[in-house]
């Protein structure tokens, strides 16, 4: 039934505008704003993959990883996005060195959080 749909992803964050420009700043994504849809954003990545982010009150962090972007190199995206005020979660019984990345159990990965608390990862491709 679904197989030739073009399904998108979408999660909530409690400022859109707060995110607009975390997203389209500090991350450097492509990002439009439709007032019309009472504040809704997308977020325009690499082929045609659009995402929703839309605005709610009661908004609750996912506590799961929403969004992953793939890298060729994790530790210069790791150390653009430090330079750009981007901290690095840590996790009890994650083996994560300095930088917060964890290595050796897949792909290298580190995890983010926007400002509505979501999370959301840096991992390299392989």
């Amino acid at each position: 039934m679904f197989r030739d749909t073009r399904a998108f992803s979408g999660f909530s964050v409690d400022d859109t505008d707060r995110a607009m420009r975390f997203y389209a700043d500090t991350l450097g994504l492509r990002v439009s704003k439709d007032d019309a849809m009472g504040g809704m954003l997308t977020l325009h990545l690499a082929g045609d993959r659009d995402i929703l982010v839309y605005p709610k009150a009661d908004h609750v962090p996912a506590s799961y990883t929403v969004l992953n972007f793939p890298v060729d190199d994790i530790d210069r995206a790791v150390d653009e996005l430090t330079a750009r005020g981007v901290r690095f979660a840590r996790y009890d019984g994650m083996p994560q060195d300095d930088k917060g990345v964890m290595r050796g159990n897949g792909p290298s990965i580190a995890w983010f959080t926007d400002p509505a608390g979501n999370v959301l990862s840096v991992l390299e491709q392989q």
